[in-house]
């Protein structure tokens, strides 16, 4: 049996195909101009590279943005549940999951299965998302993939203070203006992310282990930044932190599926 997740954000849509033990395959794309042509074509994606098709798909749950209008899924589960469902099920000590999306951020805590405890979200204020390293990296004329790289060789983080995405973008160009480092640039703004990240942290209480998904994980400076202000190690993810969320849609697929098998055979006796 094959379990399909397909998780649509503000910034990239991602498919995981899932057998019930291992992750078969999975897709990531840039999203479209709407939710169902962004799934649509995700999923398209990373059926055609396993050569299956919908058919070969038992059961299938979305999750993100306009998780309610996809029609191929039979299912939608919010995609904080199935960060840490993914996260969990990826790394099983796994306490606390730290999404950084393009529009939000959120902490998530986490029991043993998965489950959520608690959670606590930031969508007001693009400092603590990854909207606030895109507009960075453009002041640099650099891909947001290379401000991660800057970050790490920086030695002196330069001081930005503030929290808002406007003022910071402006205390970057005033400190290039300056003569500032690019790299030690970069280590402030990475240093500015985590100070926003912490303070959500310490809404829900740190419980070790802790791991990152999102994109934002890919970035090095960000994770240094988050492990020196948190003062713990962050647990680096066995699979690609982008496809966390999907990961979780297609594990509570089987979940319900299963669920649903359970339920048909207890009405039949």
């Amino acid at each position: 049996m094959i379990f399909a997740g397909v998780d649509v954000g503000s910034m990239s849509a991602e498919a995981v195909l899932f057998d019930g033990e291992k992750i078969l395959a999975h897709s990531t794309i840039v999203v479209k101009p709407n939710p169902l042509q962004s799934a649509t074509i995700v999923m398209d994606t990373v059926l055609a590279e396993s050569g299956l098709t919908y058919d070969d798909v038992t059961y299938c749950v979305s999750t993100g943005y306009g998780r309610e209008r996809i029609p191929f899924a039979q299912h939608d589960v919010s995609e904080i549940s199935c960060h840490g469902k993914g996260a969990v099920w990826a790394i099983p000590s796994i306490k606390t999951v730290i999404d950084i999306g393009g529009q939000d951020s959120k902490v998530i805590r986490v029991d043993a299965n998965g489950d959520m405890d608690d959670f606590v979200m930031n969508d007001k204020c693009a400092a603590g998302t990854g909207r606030f390293l895109e507009g960075i990296a453009k002041t640099f004329h650099l891909h947001v993939s290379d401000l991660g790289v800057l970050a790490l060789n920086g030695t002196d983080p330069a001081p930005i203070n503030s929290i808002c995405t406007v003022f910071a973008n402006f205390d970057v160009m005033c400190m290039l203006a300056e003569g500032q480092t690019k790299e030690n640039i970069a280590y402030g703004v990475s240093n500015v992310l985590a100070r926003r990240i912490f303070g959500l942290v310490s809404k829900v209480g740190l419980v070790e282990d802790v791991c990152i998904t999102g994109g934002v994980a890919k970035n090095q400076g960000v994770v240094r930044s988050l492990e020196d202000i948190m003062e713990v190690p962050i647990q680096k993810l066995p699979v690609d932190s982008q496809i966390v969320g999907a990961l979780g849609a297609a594990l509570f697929a089987c979940q319900r599926y299963e669920n649903l098998q359970e339920k048909n055979k207890a009405e039949a006796n």
